[in-house]
């Protein structure tokens, strides 16, 4: 019997309570002169067999991608004949319908205030990631508990630095946490849902491994492309990783660009203690980094650090969990650690399906504000020059400037 309702309760939660949802919003739409989902151009064809890129997400659309934006480039391929890599179908960013002040927007929002509607689509969101590491074989609850059953704990009393102080957007719930980031279970789980996020972007990939290859090789080869042509002479010495959660982004930094100091900077004393953790049982394997990487617990809004310290600054997934005002402070915290020539490279969310993005939604309270946002003009307006978007996957953009050379 207890069998049955949970199998039941699951299938409410996970498919048909976001299909009511949108539902509702398509027959809103419906009633506008303005489609919700218009028709996409086909899907780029890929070599290897695969057939297309996106099986299971529409093409790039004008009218499903962030508004107000520049057109954007596609990924270059970085081999020849790789097809699965890019390059990406491109369009003009317009704002999708359900986010921002749109009344369809307000509809969703109005549903995730009930609470028991808020519950079960946070439930259902976080089963979807669940669901997709379970096909994809990441051990998802095993990795957790390899964390949790381990001697993590000692490196957060290490790492933590007493005097931050939490904005007040921080202490919301994140991804169905009812503490947020400040948690073990959050940090735990972390990079289990990153591999999930990057199997779920790339579907046509043969493999974990190849979809994350992809997600990550991408991001970085946009970054080093951008420093390339618009650095002058200065090289790459000192990296800064804001938002490093456990560090995965800052370890794939890290081997990209080897000879460079590696900063890892967070919010959470959780995922940081999980990144020196991972540190720590790595050089017990013998697999000892030539330059180990520091792990900085601080806020990223103002972090303390000194001024023209670094030739790059990368935000990874990051301003999706951050109002507006947060991510214009970022920017600004970025300029100023920047030296003349250096990059700041922003990749995080581009398009997603309505029905996922309506689940993510219960979990991400920031995510309005983030589609609703011009990137790319508040880069600018902070000073930043040489500023572009680029698809990088199907799912991400990664937008890159430069702080202007002197003299």
């Amino acid at each position: 019997c207890v069998s049955y309702i949970l199998y039941y309760y699951n299938s409410f939660a996970l498919h048909i309570l976001p299909a009511m949802v949108w539902w509702c919003l398509a027959a809103a739409s419906s009633a506008s002169a303005r489609p919700l989902w218009p028709p996409c151009a086909p899907a780029l064809a890929l070599g290897h067999g695969h057939g297309p890129l996106l099986p299971r997400t529409p093409a790039f659309s004008p009218s499903i991608l962030p508004r107000r934006l520049p057109r954007m480039q596609a990924a270059a391929s970085p081999r020849a004949g790789d097809g699965l890599r890019g390059p990406y179908l491109e369009g003009e960013l317009t704002q999708p319908r359900w986010t921002g002040d749109d009344p369809l927007s307000r509809l969703v929002s109005g549903m995730i205030a009930v609470k028991p509607l808020f519950k079960l689509m946070s439930i259902a969101a976080r089963q979807v990631l669940i669901n997709t590491a379970a096909k994809s074989g990441i051990p998802w609850r095993e990795m957790a508990e390899e964390i949790l059953s381990s001697d993590v704990y000692a490196e957060k009393e290490r790492i933590q630095n007493p005097s931050v102080v939490y904005p007040d957007y921080y202490l919301q719930q994140f991804h169905a946490y009812e503490e947020g980031n400040l948690s073990w279970k959050a940090a735990a789980e972390a990079e289990a849902s990153t591999m999930t996020i990057a199997r779920r972007a790339i579907p046509a990939a043969r493999s974990l491994e190849e979809a994350i290859q992809i997600l990550r090789g991408n991001w970085l080869q946009c970054i080093q492309d951008h420093h390339q042509q618009n650095s002058g002479d200065l090289g790459i010495s000192d990296i800064l990783d804001i938002g490093c959660s456990v560090g995965v982004s800052t370890r794939c930094l890290a081997e990209k660009f080897p000879s460079a100091e590696m900063t890892g900077l967070d919010l959470s004393p959780y995922f940081l203690a999980v990144a020196q953790y991972k540190d720590k049982l790595s050089v017990a394997k013998g697999n000892e980094r030539q330059r180990p990487i520091r792990w900085l617990h601080a806020d990223g809004e103002e972090t303390g650090l000194p001024s023209a310290s670094f030739d790059i600054v990368s935000l990874a997934y990051v301003i999706h969990e951050c109002p507006q005002y947060a991510t214009r402070r970022l920017l600004k915290e970025a300029f100023r650690l920047l030296r003349p020539g250096g990059t700041v490279a922003l990749t995080d969310n581009s398009n997603l399906p309505p029905v996922l993005f309506t689940l993510m939604k219960s979990t991400e309270p920031w995510m309005d504000e983030y589609y609703s946002l011009d990137l790319e003009s508040a880069m600018v307006e902070v000073g930043f020059v040489n500023v572009k978007s680029i698809l990088t996957d199907p799912r991400h953009r990664t937008t890159t400037g430069s702080v202007p050379l002197t003299g």
